[in-house]
């Protein structure tokens, strides 16, 4: 059975850091495109960030470019993102999600095939 676990979420103040990873059971996240998508209350999913399978490419949205960090760890079949400065409009719902398809990530697509439960991410003063 394919499943998708997140963890590290939590309450940070503004300026700080969590790191958030995502394991999976059932499947080899390596041989998957991953993404990291958050959902803010009243707002669309947006897709955060993701990882190719092919050669490890990384790619972002314009809103965490330089503050947000992902990667992985195959010998834990983990992938993480290491989200810095973090900022009160950073909080939302964070989801990772794997899709066997290698050009997802490179076209920007969000319709991916399995999905974690997601951990809440609160960034407040």
């Amino acid at each position: 059975q394919v499943q998708l676990v997140e963890s590290g979420g939590g309450f940070v103040q503004p300026g700080g850091s969590l790191r958030l990873s995502c394991a999976a059971s059932g499947f080899t996240l390596g041989d998957f495109a991953i993404g990291w998508f958050r959902q803010a209350p009243g707002k669309e999913r947006e897709r955060v960030s993701c990882i190719t399978s092919s050669d490890g490419s990384t790619y972002y949205a314009d809103s965490v470019k330089g503050r947000f960090s992902i990667s992985r760890d195959n010998a834990k079949n983990t992938v993480d993102l290491q989200m810095n400065s973090l900022k009160p409009e950073d909080t939302a719902v964070y989801y990772c999600a794997a899709d066997p398809r290698r050009l997802i990530c490179r076209l920007g697509r969000s319709n991916f095939s399995f999905w974690g439960q997601g951990t809440q991410v609160t960034v407040s003063s």
